[in-house]
């Protein structure tokens, strides 16, 4: 999930516990704190948050290697806003996105990069094949654009 949040947690042994919020408003990236971002799990499989400048640093790595990244995660709008500072393209999740609507997503997604289309296309694809499957997610992914650099 995107956007969780750490807070105390009262339960032994666990340190943090991550709550999902909603989408903010205005420079979502900027206003951000450093507790925000994707909760994955490590390689013990324990909840880990990894916040959203870490990952916008870590893709900024990659920048002259990466052309797409796709945050198949509920609510990673956000992360998708930051990552496309660094990267050309970024697909996010604007709200929460059900197992067979992310599958169906990706699934038309890659279909549309391995026909050699361009990703704006691909991402009309599986945004697409989710509506054909009559999910009524198929507004939830977003494409983010990097911003073109003044000369």
């Amino acid at each position: 999930h995107g956007e969780g949040v750490a807070s105390p947690s009262n339960e032994p042994g666990d340190a943090r516990k991550a709550v999902v919020v909603s989408e903010g408003t205005g420079d979502a990236y900027n206003s951000r704190t450093q507790s925000e971002g994707l909760l994955l799990e490590d390689e013990v499989g324990k909840a880990q948050l990894v916040s959203t400048r870490s990952l916008a640093n870590l893709f900024s790595l990659f920048s002259d290697e990466v052309e797409c990244v796709v945050l198949n995660a509920c609510y990673s709008a956000t992360q998708a806003e930051a990552i496309a500072q660094h990267i050309p393209y970024v697909v996010g999740m604007k709200k929460a996105i059900g197992d067979r609507a992310a599958i169906k997503f990706s699934l038309g997604f890659y279909d549309g990069l391995l026909a050699n289309r361009p990703v704006d296309f691909a991402y009309k694809l599986g945004c697409n094949a989710i509506d054909l499957e009559s999910i009524p997610e198929h507004l939830t992914p977003v494409l983010k654009k990097k911003r073109k650099e003044a000369n």
